[in-house]
């Protein structure tokens, strides 16, 4: 755990305990703060009363007699409607922060030579990913990597910071926006297409939410940005002329004159005087499809800002073991191949899927994004059927129905597996693909992605056995005589 002692003696209220809140709320009472947690779920308030969370009311609390205001990411302070805390909070002019500035604000209290590396990672898809492979090559590297933020742990319950620590975190425009004081080392930018869009009201408020992570860097510092979206190529111009701390392009479309680039399967650094290749992407069986290679550029342009060596970089690349939920592939049975995407939970992040694939036999739905899947009907060709889950499924069947793509509205995620697995087998079709990725939000159905994906993966993995079981009792030698 890291103890806040930046906020000892300070009275610090929290609401939503959660992950990162229970990690505050503990990381704040260690460090000394008098602290005032609070959720409106009377389970969550248990189970933190049991780990050890001073518990407090906020409801009848006076608000002026608060320092600062420590705010789940998830519950709104702004659009859509703001939270009751959060009006209560504004109304007394309590700062309202989350465990990633309390995060910071501990490392900038340490001497300048006794502080952690920071690498930040935000964007709109490929953010876990890059974060995952990022810690795997500096692990691999013997460095001492801690993942947290928005994915794995909270923050503030990774491990005690020293100088040789590195802290890996994935941001959320969520966090970004109650956050002043981080100072990332290399800070990486992927890309930003419309999401969460209910929350930050405009694609011009999203980014900038999204920017945040560039504030307090130095000349010392490195970006790390993509440049195969038009808002990726138009803030590289404008932070060339912000100051003059190093900016590294990276692409997965086009050849860089200066940057990194993922092109032909090949990692091409062009940073320096002269190109060289850094590995053979088509031998990382984890990061498959051109989204994945632009993470690899991405993790790489940043691990390199440290000044490790490509060779090192590249190998550690190639031994990625992939990410839970993203483009995972669970096992097959005969040619049918299961693939766990359930991260994926806007049109944008699917369309990396239905790109990497083809004779794809997809279910989908959930809690619809802003769009639905209208934006991916370009890719229809790839779509063997649809089977649909949840909310969603009869306004998708709507849109497939618009471009013939043959689907089916199944309801329940086990009766859509059974059918496309059915369909995909009966097919014919040399390797076809039964693929989760909901373009969804779980909320309907599910408490996260994770357990969605983690059910599909269990429920997958029941039909592999039970297709081993059936396959063995078919196989083994039958009895035709009696033993003397």
């Amino acid at each position: 755990m890291i103890k806040a002692t930046t906020f000892k003696g300070r009275r610090v209220a929290v609401f939503g305990l959660g992950r990162t809140g229970v990690s505050a709320a503990l990381s704040l009472q260690a460090g000394g703060a008098d602290v005032w947690a609070w959720d409106d779920r009377e389970d969550a308030r248990n189970d933190a009363k049991a780990d050890g969370v001073s518990i407090h009311d906020l409801t009848n609390i006076d608000w002026s007699t608060v320092d600062e205001f420590v705010l789940s990411p998830g519950v709104p302070h702004s659009l859509p409607k703001p939270h009751w805390t959060a009006l209560a909070a504004i109304a007394a002019s309590v700062p309202i922060i989350c465990d990633i500035e309390i995060m910071a604000r501990e490392i900038n209290a340490r001497p300048v030579g006794d502080r952690p590396k920071v690498i930040a990672i935000t964007g709109t898809n490929g953010k876990s990913t890059t974060t995952a492979l990022i810690g795997h090559i500096l692990k691999a590297l013997g460095k001492d990597a801690q993942i947290g933020g928005n994915i794995g742990r909270g923050v503030l319950d990774l491990d005690r910071m020293h100088a040789g620590t590195h802290y890996v975190i994935e941001l959320s425009s969520y966090q970004l926006e109650r956050t002043q004081s981080l100072r990332a080392n290399a800070a990486v930018f992927l890309n930003l297409s419309p999401d969460h869009l209910d929350r930050h009201g405009t694609m011009e408020a999203y980014g900038e939410a999204k920017q945040v992570i560039f504030n307090n860097q130095t000349s010392d510092d490195t970006v790390v940005i993509g440049v195969d979206d038009a808002y990726g190529k138009a803030l590289t111009t404008d932070l060339k002329a912000r100051n003059g701390r190093r900016i590294v392009p990276i692409s997965a479309q086009r050849a860089l004159g200066h940057g990194v680039c993922a092109l032909g399967g090949q990692l091409v650094d062009r940073t320096g005087r002269n190109g060289r290749v850094v590995c053979d992407l088509t031998q990382a069986k984890a990061l498959e499809g051109a989204h994945n290679a632009q993470n690899a550029a991405a993790a790489y342009s940043a691990v390199s800002s440290l000044g490790i060596e490509a060779r090192f970089i590249g190998e550690a690349i190639l031994s990625f073991p992939g990410l839970a939920h993203r483009m995972e592939t669970i096992g097959s049975i005969g040619p049918v191949r299961f693939v766990n995407d359930s991260k994926a939970t806007n049109a944008e992040a699917v369309r990396q899927a239905l790109g990497s694939y083809e004779n794809i036999f997809w279910i989908a739905g959930g809690v619809a994004k802003d769009g639905g899947i209208e934006p991916l009907m370009d890719l229809k060709d790839r779509i063997r059927k649809a089977y649909l889950i949840g909310e969603a499924a009869h306004d998708f069947a709507a849109t497939l129905d618009i471009v013939s793509v043959e689907n089916k509205v199944s309801g329940a995620l086990k009766m859509a597996l059974l059918c496309a697995t059915h369909d995909a087998l009966a097919s014919g079709i040399k390797n076809p693909i039964v693929l989760l990725s909901p373009a969804c939000a779980s909320f309907d159905q599910f408490k996260n992605f994770e357990v969605r994906g983690d059910v599909f993966r269990d429920e997958v993995n029941q039909l592999i056995d039970m297709f081993a079981s059936a396959a063995a009792k078919n196989n083994a030698p039958r009895h035709t005589g009696s033993v003397a």
